[in-house]
């Protein structure tokens, strides 16, 4: 086992695409990959489970995997965290339309 409590940078948190682009890359090894917040245990192959945890920017997880690959399961979804999971820190998400 092993584990690793990182903080979520991205503006929206865990929300669906974030929380997609996280259980895709968690899906990609063998290794069971779970992570706490406060009180609960999320599934982080669960696009559910995960978005039930409710995780926000600037709340700190712990990514804990167990098995064969979780040493690589471990540094990929720490990367991924890291990157914004498909976010740039400080933008909202959303298109900005033109001001009419």
């Amino acid at each position: 086992m092993v584990s690793k409590k990182v903080v979520i940078m991205n503006p929206t948190g865990l929300h669906l695409k974030p929380a997609a682009i996280f259980c895709k890359e968690a899906m990609n090894f063998q290794s069971t990959v779970t992570f706490t917040f406060g009180n609960a245990t999320a599934n982080a192959k669960s696009v559910l489970s995960v978005l039930a945890a409710c995780v926000k920017c600037g709340d700190e997880i712990e990514i804990i995997c167990v098995g064969p690959d979780e040493e690589e399961a471990l540094s990929a979804l720490t990367c991924a965290v890291k990157d914004g999971l498909g976010e740039k820190a400080g933008t909202s998400g959303t298109d900005a339309g033109g001001d009419q």
